[in-house]
């Protein structure tokens, strides 16, 4: 196991009726802006919630964050924030309100030429971001209790992640009855970003992390039993917890300390939302399986592993029939919760082999994997798979 250092400092008020917290987690002292997307918050009474908690503090809103949220939209909340001198963020929504409310606590203090350099040079931070904290409607992305986040700039036709230690947020509301009027296919989409979070920390090489190993496939398997029960029953308040709480863990930095980690599925996936505006899931589903078909020697030993401890496949069958049926098991799973599990499904245009590892050369995107196998060739077999399959 490799060394490493584990510091996250969000408290998390988990629970039905918590949004009240925000009422003493907050100090009055702040101006807050409050950040949100579309109207589900409004339809569904928490943003109701949130404005009761803070009357009395002083706050202004902004709402419209897109699913994959852009620079342009945000840049007018970072202006808005500059303008009205606020001090103090809170995201109300899923991991791209939560994302956008990172990308402006940077922003907002930044004194460099263009706020984007944060993004895509990762240009330091030279004032420390304002501090934000969220309310979580939609798990998915392990957003409320990281570090990261994943924006997007329209005018480039570009998206990329980037990081920051001082922009964990300070607290998270994690209520599983917010989460009751979510569409199917959000439900859907939030289980399969959550299993996707967790191989991509656990699908690579042997390292030796038990602890690690145990705990990744404990969330996996979860996922695999509460995603179908998320879309039967809808208001199954335990279902929707265990949904929310294991959706946090997949993606908190726990199970990815001492051991290698992919993303190389997340990064042509970031492509394709790009290119053609896809669900961020859905690009995940389109790509993850093809990408453990094209690389399974070099992942070999951990898809076997999967094959027995996840799926339950007996150790006495063959290996390459093992590592088939999880894969081909894994895709199913996908299907079960309302996503695609490959290009073919979604009928990409096959132009996509040859302009999406093009995409990537662009960016420096050329050495992406555990091991940094993944180049723009092997990226263009994992495509040529998906279009296959």
């Amino acid at each position: 196991m490799h060394l490493f250092t584990y510091h996250n400092p969000t408290t998390l008020f988990f629970g039905k009726g918590q949004i009240i917290a925000i009422r003493r987690a907050i100090p009055e002292k702040h101006k807050v802006l409050v950040l949100y997307g579309g109207g589900s918050v409004k339809k569904n009474s928490v943003l109701d919630q949130v404005r009761a908690a803070l009357s009395k503090h002083t706050f202004t809103e902004f709402g419209g964050i897109e699913p994959n949220p852009t620079y342009e939209t945000l840049m007018s909340a970072v202006e808005l924030a500059r303008r009205e001198g606020i001090d103090y963020l809170l995201a109300v929504g899923g991991g791209s309100v939560i994302d956008g409310a990172k990308f402006i606590a940077a922003a907002v203090p930044f004194e460099g030429k263009d706020p984007w350099e944060i993004v895509e040079k990762h240009a330091p931070v030279t004032k420390t971001p304002l501090p934000l904290s969220c309310v979580l409607t939609l798990p998915a992305t392990g957003s409320e209790s990281n570090n990261g986040a994943v924006i997007s700039h329209a005018g480039k036709g570009i998206k990329r992640p980037f990081f920051h230690p001082q922009l964990y947020p300070v607290f998270a509301v994690l209520d599983p009855t917010t989460t009751y009027t979510l569409p199917l296919k959000q439900i859907g989409n939030g289980v399969v970003d959550a299993f996707v979070h967790v191989a991509e920390q656990y699908l690579t090489t042997p390292a030796q992390g038990y602890v690690q190993d145990y705990y990744a496939e404990g969330l996996l398997k979860t996922l695999l039993e509460v995603g179908p029960q998320t879309l039967q029953h809808p208001l199954d308040y335990e279902a929707r917890a265990n949904f929310m709480w294991v959706a946090n863990q997949a993606l908190n930095g726990l199970i990815g300390v001492g051991v290698p980690q992919d993303w190389s599925t997340h990064m042509i996936g970031h492509e394709l939302t790009a290119m053609y505006g896809l669900d961020h899931a859905q690009t995940l589903a389109a790509i993850f399986t093809q990408n453990l078909r094209v690389r399974r020697k070099a992942k070999r030993a951990k898809l076997l592993q999967y094959a027995h401890r996840v799926w339950q496949i007996p150790a006495t069958t063959d290996e390459e029939k093992a590592i088939d049926m999880a894969i081909d098991k894994t895709a199913a799973f996908f299907e079960v919760m309302g996503l695609k599990s490959s290009l073919a499904k979604l009928k990409i245009e096959r132009e996509v082999i040859e302009k999406l590892p093009a995409r990537l050369q662009e960016s420096g995107q050329t050495a992406l994997g555990e091991h940094g196998e993944v180049t723009p060739v092997v990226a263009k077999q994992i495509l040529m798979a998906s279009m296959e399959a």
